[in-house]
């Protein structure tokens, strides 16, 4: 029996913890740029609720929010009846990077963790102990960062925020930065913990863009989506731990999320999603992934149409990896994605078989057809006398729409992509696009 069945009814039915509302936004130029629009949520006693999404969609941005580090713009924030301010007591994060400090031992900096709750110091060394044991790292409390392994020190992340007993863990895409066995043996050492009920929490909310991770840990898997952030979706994982990935149901299940999150990306309300317009934000998305990408499709068992947990699963590919190379095809003109699969088109059939320099002329023309911010630079570029433009002339552009982070993406994103085409030259020395490469300087 699991933790989310012994919880009983009466736990289930009164949240720890709600949002109701929540937004959040940045002031942009005249107008703001909304990262977060309107997210409701709640976690209640004896589950894992896992928000699903893929980066820069305002995952952690929230988690920061429930943590009560930043404060939104917009809704409130209610954790056991009162509204979060500030940073909340019974509220404990473990994030992505590590982020131990490197001038102490293990034991030292679980400590830490208990020095805002001013915990007298024998009992804070016995909590501490504690932790460091119940994550297994026994034997390593004197040891500092450096000599530990990115496994390790990610459990010494674990150990700082369990020792304080929080209500609920907010976990920040905690495998990520972790290699793939590493990530499955801590994943499942904390998943066995929980079941057994050894560890000092209600409930804990996980933040991850994989697919796999989420149907493995979760009871609850929040679908979000990108610009703005918000829950488009909601899933319940209705078999118990510990769960088989080998399972037909449990393979089901990763299909089924698949499919919803490309339906989500490709498609409008309405139909097929927009065509891209001139401040789109892109991924920076290589060019040999996407040939990449064509040419495993194209290739047998596929014949062009392929399935894309099938190819995540052959490739080792995450969502954060696969799905900005299919979406950026699907904007090319190269593939349809709809429901979790993948068609090429007869272009991209026949891009497959090209020799390099012929891709490259195919590659030009769909990019100049389907990315505006593309045709604008080669435009700009053509119309003025010298054929040159500063890099600051596009960004400050695309700034009055995207931040300032997601600008710098997208331009870089659409030079990759114009100097393989040869539709223009960019030096990054500087900062400045041509439509001639400049040449070299002779040699003495």
């Amino acid at each position: 029996m699991t933790i989310l069945e012994t919880a009983g009814a009466a736990g289930l039915s009164d949240p720890i913890l709600r949002l109701r509302g929540v937004s959040r936004a940045f002031p942009k130029g005249a107008g703001e740029v909304r990262v977060l629009d309107e997210v409701d949520l709640s976690l209640r006693g004896g589950e894992i609720v896992g928000l699903l999404g893929r980066s820069g969609s305002g995952k952690s941005t929230l988690l920061r929010i429930i943590a009560g580090l930043i404060r939104p713009s917009g809704g409130e924030v209610i954790y056991r009846g009162q509204p979060v301010e500030g940073p909340a007591e019974g509220i404990a994060m473990v994030f992505q990077t590590f982020a131990l400090f490197p001038w102490l031992t293990v034991l030292q900096n679980v400590e830490t963790g208990l020095e805002a709750l001013r915990v007298p110091p024998r009992e804070a060394r016995r909590r501490a102990l504690f932790a460091i044991d119940l994550i297994g790292l026994d034997g390593f409390e004197s040891a500092y960062p450096r000599e530990l392994s990115g496994g390790m020190r990610q459990r010494v992340g674990f150990a700082r925020a369990l020792v304080v007993e929080p209500t609920v863990l907010l976990l920040d895409e905690p495998f990520s930065a972790l290699d793939v066995l590493t990530a499955e043996t801590i994943r499942t050492d904390l998943l066995d913990l929980w079941i057994e009920n050894r560890l000092p929490i209600k409930s804990m909310l996980l933040v991850t863009h994989n697919i796999e991770e989420a149907v493995f840990m979760c009871d609850r898997i929040l679908i979000f989506s990108s610009n703005p952030g918000r829950v488009s979706d909601e899933i319940r994982v209705s078999f118990p731990h510990p769960r088989d990935r080998l399972d037909p149901e449990f393979r089901q299940l990763v299909d089924d999320i698949y499919a919803r999150m490309t339906a989500r990306q490709t498609m409008g309300p309405a139909g097929p999603a927009p065509k891209l317009h001139l401040a789109s934000w892109l991924p920076r998305v290589s060019t040999n992934m996407m040939a990449g990408l064509i040419e495993t499709v194209a290739a047998p068992p596929y014949d062009g149409n392929a399935d894309l947990p099938e190819i995540a699963r052959n490739l080792q590919l995450e969502v954060d990896d696969l799905f900005p190379v299919a979406e950026i095809l699907q904007h090319l003109g190269f593939a349809e994605v709809r429901e979790g699969d993948i068609r090429l088109t007869p272009d991209a059939r026949n891009f497959a078989e090209l020799d390099p320099q012929s891709r490259k002329t195919m590659f030009a023309h769909h990019l100049l057809a389907s990315v505006p911010l593309a045709q604008h630079i080669r435009r700009v570029l053509d119309e003025r006398p010298g054929h040159r433009a500063p890099r600051v002339r596009f960004e400050q552009e695309l700034e009055d729409y995207l931040s300032d982070s997601a600008a710098e993406e997208t331009l870089d994103a659409v030079i990759d992509w114009g100097r393989y085409a040869e539709i223009f030259a960019y030096n990054d020395q500087a900062a400045m696009f041509s439509l001639e490469d400049p040449k070299p300087e002779p040699v003495d």
